[in-house]
């Protein structure tokens, strides 16, 4: 028998008052969908552990039968994963958004969702300024991209998804904890490349968010995942557009 798991991640959307303080998924037509539920089996299950924080990682995780108390490391090495990127064993991977910021409140956590060669050039110019032989940068998808830490500091410090506070002063929420000081100083130093850059010079110039700032987050270390057909005795493929869950597909194949 063969299965199809299909994942509508954040389908759900908000409550929008001009909706009538409806979802936009409940105010659509969905009759595909109506009729899976009225034919089918209906039930809710819980994929993010208590203690754990909400996201697509750790609930991709459980939804392929993998507990994240056991498998977790963070997001961003399974993002590195999808980029070929091989991580030694104290290697640290560091997800690295391009933002946008304006007097120090954050704007946008994607840049105007920038894109691909635009992202990928922002990139270079980091590599070429803030790299060294402990930091490299890698280039993913628009303003997802990530940073790879080979330095003797462990990057433990607590840090906040930049789409967890638009609107607010990033001064308030910068990392925090041990390996904290190396993030801050690649987050600062990024702004003072990028502020006055002419790339970003002529994203304002036609109205578009500049990446003026980048966003280091979701760090962890090479994750130890069993096979999936190894684990379940089945094979299976993922088909998706998202990094995140081409990542864990590539350590679970």
């Amino acid at each position: 028998m063969k299965y199809c798991i299909i994942v509508p991640d954040g389908m759900a959307d908000y409550k929008l008052e001009k909706l009538g303080g409806r979802t936009p998924l409940e105010v659509a037509r969905t009759p595909n969908l109506d009729n899976i539920a009225f034919n089918g089996l209906l039930g809710l299950v819980n994929t993010i552990p208590k203690g754990l924080a909400p996201g697509s990682d750790i609930a991709g995780l459980s939804v392929l039968g993998y507990n994240p108390e056991v498998y977790y490391t963070g997001r961003a090495p399974l993002e590195a994963a999808s980029l070929g990127i091989k991580l030694g064993k104290e290697d640290w991977a560091v997800r690295c958004n391009l933002i946008t910021i304006n007097n120090e409140i954050l704007e946008d956590f994607s840049a105007g969702h920038i894109s691909d060669k635009e992202a990928e050039l922002i990139i270079s110019i980091l590599n070429e300024r803030l790299g060294n032989n402990n930091i490299n940068f890698y280039a993913g998808k628009s303003y997802r991209n990530i940073m790879i830490y080979k330095g003797n500091t462990r990057i433990e410090a607590d840090c906040t998804p930049p789409h967890d506070i638009i609107g607010k002063s990033i001064k308030n929420n910068l990392p925090k904890g041990r390996g904290s000081e190396i993030l801050i100083d690649l987050m600062e130093n990024s702004y003072h490349i990028l502020v006055n850059h002419d790339i970003n010079k002529v994203r304002i110039d036609l109205g578009e968010n500049p990446a003026n700032m980048i966003w280091l987050w979701g760090q962890g270390q090479r994750p130890s995942l069993i096979p999936f057909k190894v684990l379940y005795g089945v094979s299976g493929a993922v088909i998706t557009g998202v990094d995140l869950l081409k990542g864990m597909a590539t350590y679970l194949a």
